[in-house]
């Protein structure tokens, strides 16, 4: 990995550090030569701290480290991400990040929709919505729904339809993330079980 250093009269590159899983930017630090090599060495992220003048391993006073997954330069050579695995918050005041926002893993469009539903079941008295007639009928009612949908999803995909399997498959998500609700789960919690078992 190139990185030039020279680019900046102190020496120093901006470092973005990334949490490796859920991709959110937990901080932003500075690195010289000597920064990088021990980064590299310990795989233990360390900074060139411009306060103190000295390279800094993030955690050597709180314990919150940050264990290195990987290093990569940009394409000017003049800036490094840094993925990391967290041990605990990152920001010297105790939050997650430096911008004081939760490191939870986001799905993108599945996770507004979670939010969505979440919504329409804390307020099923004022929801006119289809969502929240299902949790005023109960447990049992979603689950079968998702039943319909799985067998619907499993006679589209023995046909050339795509267009059909692919809404099937979409109703079939959308009950499924109701059910998880319902059950009081969110989609981290299978993503969970899916990484224990991966290990």
């Amino acid at each position: 990995m190139e990185v030039d250093f020279d680019k900046s009269p102190d020496g120093l590159v901006p470092a973005i550090v990334q949490d490796a899983v859920t991709k959110n930017v937990l901080m932003l630090g500075y690195m010289n030569k000597d920064a990088l090599q021990k980064t590299l060495d310990t795989e233990k992220v360390t900074f060139f701290s411009r306060s103190k003048q000295r390279l800094w391993t993030k955690g050597e006073t709180s314990g919150n480290f940050l264990d290195l997954v990987r290093i990569k330069a940009d394409c000017d050579k003049d800036a490094l991400l840094v993925e990391v695995n967290p041990n605990g918050p990152t920001c010297h005041t105790g939050t997650d990040t430096c911008w004081d926002e939760e490191n939870s893993s986001s799905y993108g469009f599945l996770s507004q929709l979670e939010k969505v539903i979440q919504d329409r079941k804390e307020n099923q008295e004022v929801q006119k919505s289809y969502v929240a007639s299902l949790f005023q009928k109960g447990i049992n009612k979603i689950a079968q729904k998702v039943g319909e949908e799985a067998v619907e999803t499993v006679i589209e995909a023995k046909d050339d339809n795509d267009e059909l399997f692919l809404n099937e498959s979409a109703d079939l998500l959308f009950h499924y993330l109701i059910l998880l609700n319902a059950k009081g789960f969110q989609l981290d919690d299978i993503a969970q079980v899916l990484k224990d078992r991966h290990k």
